[in-house]
């Protein structure tokens, strides 16, 4: 039957997907982590505070 093949992972495939998902992760995290020691600066200068920003 047409569609219902296993399809083998090939090594080299399988470490990219696993490479791109740790990319993923990290970014994630990083991102987030930038945004807590950056983020309270740069509501400060843009709207004066958070108390300001409604």
């Amino acid at each position: 039957m047409a569609g219902l093949e296993i399809p083998t992972w090939d090594p080299e495939t399988a470490l990219l997907i696993g490479v791109i998902l740790f990319e993923a992760f990290v970014l994630y995290a990083g991102y987030g982590g930038l945004e807590r020691l950056v983020g309270p600066y740069l509501m400060d200068l843009v709207v004066g505070g958070d108390a300001d920003a409604r």
